[in-house]
């Protein structure tokens, strides 16, 4: 339903979408992903950089524990949208300069783990194999979309900017995206802190 829809957006080209469904120890997913090709982009043979657009999560939904979409699927959710976004303006010729690369997984009955002070949405799946199917060499730079309302450090409607973590490394927080953040939303920066305790394991 998710590719006939980003297809419909599309227009007569069509979206591209290809989805992968994989099965783990805990059940299955469904990985889609999407090349929205760019004006100048390295899929046509140009030099603009390629974007990947990253939705993380564990599962859209946790049935039959919990009834509709959790807050862990906001990723997804917000990794779809920009596909559907980026396809929609190129139906009507408004073409960023570089490729663009959106993949995320959509599994609707996730597994649970006891967590305080909610329980920990886990995935069918390990990290490895999200990381296999939703990063691409072709990426030259990752946004990856996450969330949680399972915190006490930061409770905002809204976007937050986190520091930047590289290779395991927490650095400081951004000032050209945190620019970026607030000139889009028309709201000040919100950040939150970011420790190397925080790191959950999936699967």
């Amino acid at each position: 339903r998710v590719a006939a829809h980003l297809d419909s957006v599309a227009g007569p080209e069509g979206s591209g979408a290809e989805v992968t469904t994989v099965t783990g120890e805990r059940g299955s997913t469904d990985f889609v992903l999407v090349r929205i090709p760019g004006r100048a982009g390295r899929s046509s043979g140009g030099t603009a950089r390629t974007l990947g657009v990253v939705g993380r999560l564990g599962g859209v939904g946790a049935r039959p524990e919990a009834v509709g979409l959790v807050s862990d699927a906001d990723g997804a959710v917000a990794a779809l949208a920009t596909a559907a976004k980026l396809l929609d303006m190129r139906r009507r010729g408004d073409v960023l300069d570089g490729d663009v690369i959106v993949a995320t997984h959509i599994c609707p009955n996730a597994p649970t783990a006891p967590h305080d002070p909610v329980p920990f949405m886990d995935s069918p799946v390990d990290i490895a194999t999200m990381n296999r199917h939703e990063v691409t060499g072709e990426m030259e730079a990752v946004l990856s979309v996450d969330t949680t309302k399972g915190n006490r450090i930061v409770n905002h409607k809204g976007l937050a900017l986190s520091p930047t973590v590289k290779e395991g490394w927490v650095l400081k927080v951004s000032e050209r995206l945190g620019e970026l953040l607030a000139v889009v939303t028309g709201e000040p920066l919100v950040t939150y802190p970011v420790t190397t305790q925080d790191i959950t394991p999936y699967g």
